[in-house]
């Protein structure tokens, strides 16, 4: 009897044992099956999330992903542009100052050598053409009848550098992939950025500018505004158009001065800021900025007037009742544009173009000429005016009017004089 209890005992024993080892076995089954459910899951989870960050990316169209082989042929373009105008970069006088700035003629140098390649390839330098560029005007012209296609434009920075822009239309979405190559110390090139934007809107005007909006970070994301603008002058002006923008507006500009930014002839010249401008003329004359360390005092009475004079139909007498003098030295005021008389101005920064040369019965000439700004308004022509000259054999000028055209007065902000009479 005890040996068959033992004997019942220890089946039942065994029996147990399997019933507790099959559910524990079941358990692990179900544990690690929940574990794989909830790995699947998390990766699906994960891969949703990279997939929504890469479409909220191209949504934002900027800082987006650069196609590997687009990356290398960029790298590849720039090193052999790089190449190209290395015996002329190596040559020039680049000062001992740590940031090398060509000069104007030496850059325009580099552009003759690149144009070789029959690629477009623009400057900085003020008033300069775009070489080779009939491919980005037929270009462009497809874009605006949408048709697909993309063009390289080529770039000669200040320092020697290039930039290599390459602008892409689908049909509906322009982009574009800007990258540049600089020289180190040993006189190598490396790629010094690489950038894929899409562009929020652009136009091609019919003076020729490629006018653009890139897609740029946007407030909350950033707490300043980000300048997105872009202008790029591809229809070239003609000799004379440059020599004339040179010569009689890039100097006065349409900060500090109201010279030509306000409507004003020879019998109206009262609201003209002659403090202001004296400076402006003075670069003129001298191709020299001015000294104002030297007339501590103000500037002498007969310096200030002979040069006045020599630009605008005014007398001594005139000059003396609209600006402001100083009767006990004898001497004009002048100050510096700080922030106490100058508020910045997206139109202040803009460069005055001679579009139009008319030369008038009377022997004056009338220049067409139009304000161009690419900060934020990106516009090509934010005024036309029209300035009357008289010119002298002997090459000397005076201004003789300005006239602000299509009620363009009311885009121009208003006018800050640099010293105010009291």
């Amino acid at each position: 009897m005890v040996l068959k209890k033992k004997s019942i005992l220890l089946i039942m024993v065994f029996l147990i044992g399997c019933a507790l080892c099959a559910c524990g076995k079941e358990d692990s089954i179900v544990g690690e099956s929940l574990v794989e459910d909830t790995k699947e899951v998390s990766s699906t989870e994960e891969t949703k999330s990279a997939e929504e960050e890469t479409a909220e990316q191209w949504e934002k169209g900027y800082g987006l992903p650069v196609d590997e082989q687009e990356e290398k042929e960029a790298e590849n373009n720039c090193r052999a542009m790089m190449e190209r105008i290395y015996e002329i970069y190596k040559e020039v006088d680049k000062g001992t100052a740590s940031n090398v700035v060509l000069t104007d003629e030496t850059i325009l140098e580099l552009q003759k050598k690149l144009m070789e390649t029959g690629y477009p390839v623009v400057t900085l330098v003020t008033y300069s053409n775009m070489g080779n560029y009939e491919s980005v005007d037929s270009f462009l012209e497809d874009c605006a009848s949408g048709k697909r296609g993309s063009v390289v434009i080529y770039e000669i920075h200040d320092d020697g550098g290039i930039g290599r822009i390459k602008f892409f239309y689908d049909g509906t979405d322009m982009y574009v992939v800007s990258a540049g190559s600089v020289w180190n110390e040993n006189g190598k090139s490396r790629m010094s950025y690489i950038s894929h934007t899409r562009i929020k809107e652009w136009e091609y005007t019919e003076k020729g500018w490629f006018c653009y909006e890139l897609c740029v970070p946007e407030p909350p994301e950033v707490t300043e505004i980000v300048d997105g603008s872009c202008l790029i002058r591809v229809k070239p002006m003609t000799e004379e158009q440059r020599e004339m923008s040179e010569r009689c507006v890039r100097g006065l500009g349409y900060q500090g001065n109201n010279i030509l930014c306000s409507n004003w002839d020879a019998d109206h010249m009262e609201e003209l800021d002659f403090n202001g401008m004296y400076e402006y003329l003075y670069a003129m004359k001298y191709g020299d900025k001015f000294n104002s360390e030297d007339y501590p005092d103000g500037i002498p009475k007969e310096e200030f007037e002979s040069l006045i004079m020599e630009y605008l139909p005014i007398t001594a007498e005139q000059i003396r009742e609209y600006s402001v003098f100083d009767e006990e030295n004898q001497t004009y005021l002048w100050e510096r544009l700080g922030c106490f008389n100058y508020a910045p101005t997206f139109f202040g920064t803009s460069l005055p173009e001679v579009v139009n040369i008319k030369e008038n019965d009377d022997g004056t000439v009338t220049l067409t000429v139009e304000a161009v700004c690419d900060m934020v308004v990106c516009d090509d022509a934010v005024i036309t005016h029209e300035l009357t000259m008289r010119f002298a054999k002997d090459g000397n000028f005076q201004y003789l009017g300005n006239e602000i055209l299509n009620d363009g007065i009311q885009d121009v902000p208003n006018y800050q004089y640099r010293i105010r009479k009291e």
